[in-house]
């Protein structure tokens, strides 16, 4: 291992280095100071006689006089079932107080894709105890769900309660599994941060998480090392010990903005609003970790928050994201600012696993037939919303009126259920049932009329009877 002392620019958080022998990419260096403290980077660019480097820790005490040794290696994550209930940085060490890592064994961080052939097709169902993601769109085990947001929205706390309750429902006599969370904090604040910490203590959830906190004052490179991390360990725990693994990653907007300021600096031409022109790629090298393995019992689920800028969609982030992952779900601001708890807006929300991982021997026979039908009549019910505003309430006919009241009902009793509450499956359905009451039989066009007569409330039932002999 060559020492050079040839460093020939500093760049924000780059250093270029002469060398007079090939260096591996992604391998990790040694930076010595001249008062005897060492840094530690990871080679970003590889040519004949120019490396270039990104300082995990900054450059502010860096000069031409630092010394720069390349180890041989890239960058691996010491990984041990041990680490469930530990706090570390963004790059993988105790900041806990607790003891020193003893690993089972050191991971790249980059991993190595699942082989398509052995990549089993995502079915089983996860609970999470929120109606508007279980009845409407549902997660499935080995998926990757964002969660698009705005800044200010509370997307960090329905992450938390997805985190506190999901379960994998098993056969009948068993108990539900709960899964293992790995949760990765990048470019959050202090503040952000101890919340996490106090509820995750507070619910007894730490004891099965893992969680890698990078936080807004350190260095943006570490931001990029810190999902590969959290998704090491997620794959280690998964496919060599057999869990469910929930991966939470906040902010995906923070990591891009990481990425597009490492390009600046390295001077890359830029593409779209300045990020990188790899950025997809990158992204998907990162989203594609989520998955399940023939014969492997674990596997690994991936629920990603990114905040749009501006609200805007067609933003870069959630536009490539979009492309790769299986859906999104939408926090949306007008429901936060009224009160509703979780503001998951369902019509622009969407799982595209859905249909596979629900009915019968998953969660009942009704409940793909109660999601089309809850979605079409709010859909109705929102888009009447606009004509009140034009030509008022008593202009409309009373089955437009059964429709607005329905919306109402909808957002007040099915979306709005607390941050504290858990409801399972059959909850969900029920209380679809419920609501659905509240419209004729005949306007169930979207649910088999076997399952309308089984499952319609009686008391529906007798008051529609009534009304119509009345």
């Amino acid at each position: 291992m060559k020492e050079y002392k040839t460093i020939q620019e500093i760049s924000g958080p780059l250093v270029f280095v002469e060398v007079d022998e090939p260096v591996g990419y992604d391998e990790i260096v040694e930076i010595k100071l001249e008062d005897g403290t060492t840094k530690r980077g990871q080679v970003l660019e590889s040519g004949e006689d120019i490396v270039s480097l990104q300082v995990f820790e900054g450059t502010d005490e860096l000069d031409r006089n630092s010394s720069v040794r390349f180890l041989g290696e890239t960058m691996k994550m010491p990984v041990t079932e041990d680490l469930l209930g530990r706090v570390l940085s963004g790059r993988g060490n105790p900041i806990d107080g607790g003891a020193d890592i003893v690993p089972d064994e050191r991971r790249d961080i980059v991993g190595a894709a699942i082989n398509p052939h052995a990549r089993e097709y995502p079915r089983e169902f996860i609970q999470t105890g929120v109606s508007a993601v279980d009845g409407m769109n549902t997660l499935i085990r080995g998926q990757k769900l964002p969660i698009f947001s705005g800044s200010g929205l509370p997307h960090n706390d329905l992450a938390l309660q997805i985190a506190r309750q999901a379960t994998v429902p098993e056969e009948e006599g068993d108990d539900d599994t709960e899964f293992a969370v790995i949760f990765g904090a990048m470019g959050i604040t202090r503040e952000e941060a101890d919340e996490f910490l106090e509820e995750f203590e507070r619910t007894g959830a730490l004891e099965r998480s893992v969680v890698f906190l990078n936080l807004a004052d350190d260095p943006a490179v570490e931001r990029i090392v810190t999902p590969r991390m959290a998704l090491t360990t997620a794959e280690y725990l998964a496919f060599e010990k057999g869990y469910h693994v929930l991966t939470i990653l906040t902010d995906i907007t923070n990591y891009c903005e990481a990425l597009r300021e490492i390009g600046a600096a390295r001077e890359e031409v830029p593409g779209r609003r300045g990020y990188p022109g790899y950025m997809y790629t990158d992204l998907a090298n990162l989203y594609e970790r989520a998955g399940r393995i023939e014969g492997e019992e674990g596997s690994v689920t991936q629920l990603p928050i990114l905040t749009m800028p501006g609200d805007d969609d067609t933003h870069p982030i959630p536009d490539l994201t979009g492309y790769i992952t299986e859906g999104q779900i939408y926090i949306d601001r007008r429901m936060d600012s009224e009160g509703y708890e979780p503001p998951v807006d369902v019509l622009p929300s969407l799982s595209r696993l859905m249909d596979d991982g629900i009915g019968e021997g998953f969660t009942r026979e009704d409940h793909e037939d109660v999601a089309n039908q809850l979605y079409a009549a709010y859909a109705e019910g929102n888009d009447l919303r606009d004509l009140v505003n034009i030509v008022g309430r008593e202009a409309l006919s009373e089955r437009d009126n059964r429709y607005l009241d329905f919306a109402d009902d909808f957002e007040e009793d099915f979306v709005n259920q607390g941050w504290n509450t858990n409801r399972s499956i059959e909850d969900t359905l029920d209380l679809a049932w419920d609501l659905l009451g509240t419209l004729p039989k005949q306007e169930l066009k979207r649910i088999d009329k076997d399952l309308v007569e089984k499952y319609y409330p009686e008391d529906a039932e007798a008051e529609e009877e009534a009304e119509a002999t009345a």
